[in-house]
């Protein structure tokens, strides 16, 4: 039985704090291993005459202490007299493990307020941190933040999808605003967050803005875009990308429907329309369109007409991957993950923490789907490489 186990026994029988036991035993193995660090650097042991003549030898150390989960540690780092030993066991400037930080990062990723992870930590590690501590551990995500709106993107994108969410931040009052999403999908298949933005409401101007920021950050090219159908979006889309293309959510549309006819024909409505976006090809669709519009025309004209005149419900057919790009469904599942851990919030205190909540969440989304193949890009690549403008 070694020391270590010696000890935490006795305190076990003798019911004493083992906390102390871990510190205690820590302290003293770093220690060991800085001065087992540098008798490798030099060559030789502590007390070996024999290395007196290598031209280089020990010089003392510097205290410094690392703040642990089990309490501090004083460590002692050697120096030897020609500046040359680079210790490997606490990282430069370092006062710190990163295990806490780590925690609650983590618990504020998924939507843990303040004031309950200080309320765990207390129960854990049997130390009081306040609301306003444990946010300052999260402050060094303010530059992961920075990072990710700066990053230079791709230069093409076959598909970027744009879809807007609402949650509730403080401004002296507590309102719901509009945070702005951009998701591309490259020749390879991977899907990004690209850009993301924060406004009081949801308008094409501020999607113009966001675009604009896509664009200046490398993106020259993009194939098709894709959203819900809001009223100048693709003006907005066109100032900015004006060789781009553009699809209206079917989906969508279906839902704009339904909400123009009898609460009795709605069902019937969407499920009818499935059959115009659903088809085998351009022409079945165009077919069941007009199958669709001639069984509901005596009934809702104005949803008909209104129907007609939309140009951009069959964009999706113009690109080899048209099976799944007829709606925004990709987008909206990821808002719906987001909104899933804002549940446990009532609001984001400032903008600030609000950025940090969102970008832990797409650095995460961007890193999960980084190697995952959008349906249809493999087969479709060399086709779909073959339609851009610009070349590599």
């Amino acid at each position: 039985m070694n020391h270590f186990t010696s000890d935490l026994v006795q305190a076990l029988v003798t019911k004493q704090d083992v906390t102390e036991i871990f510190r205690k035993h820590l302290e003293t193995a770093m220690n060991h291993l800085l001065e087992t660090e540098l008798t490798a650097f030099l060559d030789y042991e502590k007390y070996d005459r024999t290395g007196v003549h290598s031209g280089n030898s020990r010089n003392g150390g510097y205290t410094r202490t690392l703040h642990t989960e089990y309490g501090d540690l004083k460590l002692c780092i050697p120096r030897d007299r020609n500046g040359e030993f680079k210790q490997q066991t606490v990282a430069p400037y370092k006062r710190s493990n990163d295990t806490l930080e780590s925690f609650v990062i983590h618990m504020f990723q998924k939507g843990v307020t303040m004031t309950e992870i200080a309320d765990l930590i207390e129960k854990m590690y049997g130390h009081h941190y306040t609301p306003q501590t444990i946010s300052n551990m999260t402050k060094a995500m303010v530059e992961q933040v920075d990072a990710f709106s700066k990053r230079m993107l791709a230069k093409r994108y076959v598909c970027v999808y744009i879809d807007a969410t609402y949650i509730a931040v403080r401004r002296e009052t507590v309102s719901k605003e509009a945070v702005y999403l951009a998701v591309g999908i490259p020749e390879d298949g991977s899907k990004e967050v690209l850009s993301y933005t924060i406004a009081p409401t949801e308008s094409a101007y501020v999607w113009n803005e966001l675009l604009q920021d896509v664009k200046a950050r490398g993106t020259e090219e993009v194939l098709l875009f894709i959203s819900d159908g809001l009223k100048g979006i693709a003006d907005a889309i066109e100032q900015v990308y004006p060789q781009a293309k553009y699809q209206a959510c079917c989906v969508h549309v279906a839902h704009n429907m339904a909400h123009k006819v009898r609460v009795s024909d709605r069902k019937s409505i969407c499920e009818d329309f499935k059959a115009v976006y659903r088809a085998d090809d351009e022409q079945s669709d165009r077919t069941a369109l007009e199958a669709f519009c001639g069984k509901w025309k005596a009934a809702y004209p104005m949803v008909i007409k209104s129907l007609r005149e939309n140009p951009y419900i069959f964009t999706f057919y113009s690109l080899p991957i048209w099976r799944s790009i007829y709606s925004t469904n990709l987008i909206e599942s990821f808002n719906k993950q987001i909104k899933k851990y804002t549940k446990r919030k009532e609001q984001f205190p400032h903008e600030e923490a609000l950025e940090k909540f969102l970008v832990a969440q797409f650095e995460d989304y961007n890193q999960r789907l980084a190697t995952r193949c959008h349906i249809g890009f493999d087969q479709a690549r060399a086709e779909l490489q073959a339609m851009f403008i610009t070349k590599d």
